[in-house]
């Protein structure tokens, strides 16, 4: 019995998520080539976007995609820009029917492939796990509809919200399996951001560690002043991993030659009271390419992207200790009043890790 279009999609989307954190600017595509009920043909983007998923397939299903059905998790792109448009390469392969997803937002496409593949005698189907595949590209989406990536929030605490004691002692409140899937998580998001103020307590290096990765994310801090040590790990590595300062425009212009001399880039970005202006740090991180932050705290900044409604996902780590009143709060003042102003998220999915538990919250009406 021949096998469904959803199955085929769900396969694409599939090999999508192996492209996580390592395609952007472009959005982790998967596809996949049919013919007579046997994959002949699988691809996803490849590391920094290029080249696109439906080359990939095309080139190992070569000679044998003429008259096959193509399924894709993102409309084919139909502009020309390092390459030659993914719609064109279907056509030259001859493929009959091309099954899409969801439809492409970027203006250079925006049923622009779609067009093309019609009026080359393609049959098209659209809309096939549509769902699926907007959660799936939902950075990229979020990128194109509202100029910022999408924002995952984590918070590692203890079972009364606590990140330290009030001497200051945080490590480690959760356990090893806790602190190594916080590692997977870095590394499915295009960038890793914190605060200035926890880049000066904990020192950190932001990388990936303990899992492969073929390219790591980028690491923001987000400092108003730039007072960040000069000395530190951050620095050290600045020329060999990415590291982006999120600056007030009135920071010291000496610091920021400074780091960019370490090999930072510094991000000017406009005020919000005596903070950096988050819903302008994220435009630029936009701008920049960037679709998936991974935000890691501390709590000003935390409650400065809740206050600013940027946070699209919660991902709460939860120790079974208390620690109390004395220690420090996993988030800053929100100024809330009223229980109906709170930011509110739906539960997606809690698991336990080792002495832990993971939950996993989204917004509760999307954005997109």
């Amino acid at each position: 019995m021949p096998r469904s279009h959803e199955t085929y999609m769900g396969l694409a989307l599939g090999l999508g998520a192996r492209g996580a954190g390592l395609t952007w600017p472009n959005p982790s595509v998967g596809c996949v080539v049919v013919k007579d009920d046997r994959i002949i043909g699988r691809g996803w983007t490849q590391i920094g976007g290029r080249p696109h998923a439906e080359v990939v397939a095309l080139a190992q299903a070569g000679a044998f995609a003429r008259g096959a059905t193509v399924y894709v998790t993102l409309e084919p792109c139909a502009h020309h820009g390092k390459t030659p448009p993914c719609a064109e390469a279907l056509i030259a392969a001859g493929v009959k029917t091309v099954v899409v997803a969801v439809q492409d937002p970027d203006p250079r496409v925006d049923g622009g492939g779609l067009a093309l593949l019609r009026a080359a005698g393609i049959d098209v189907i659209t809309n096939v796990l549509a769902p699926e595949a907007l959660k799936a590209h939902s950075g990229f989406m979020m990128r194109q509809k509202l100029g910022r990536p999408r924002v995952s929030l984590k918070l590692a605490s203890s079972f009364d919200g606590r990140i330290a004691t009030g001497a200051g002692e945080s490590q480690w409140i959760t356990g090893p399996q806790s602190r190594r899937q916080v590692h997977a998580d870095r590394a499915g998001h295009d960038a890793v951001m914190i605060g200035g103020g926890t880049a000066r307590a904990d020192d950190p290096a932001l990388t990936v560690r303990g899992w492969p990765v073929a390219r790591q994310p980028v690491r923001i801090v987000v400092s108003r002043k730039l007072d960040i040590p000069l000395n530190g790990k951050l620095a050290k590595t600045a020329n060999q991993t990415p590291l982006w300062l999120c600056h007030g425009s009135d920071a010291n212009p000496d610091l920021s030659s400074a780091w960019q001399g370490l090999g930072a880039k510094t991000v000017a970005c406009k005020l919000a009271g005596r903070q950096v202006d988050m819903v302008d740090a994220l435009q630029h991180l936009g701008a920049a390419g960037l679709t998936s932050v991974y935000c890691e705290g501390g709590g000003a900044l935390a409650a400065s992207l809740l206050a600013a409604d940027l946070v699209d996902d919660l991902m709460g780590y939860i120790a079974g200790l208390a620690i109390g009143a004395e220690g420090q709060p996993a988030l800053g003042a929100l100024g809330l009043d009223r229980l109906a102003d709170a930011p509110r998220f739906t539960l997606v999915s809690h698991r336990q890790l080792g002495a832990d538990v993971l939950h996993i919250w989204t917004r509760e009406t999307p954005l997109i």
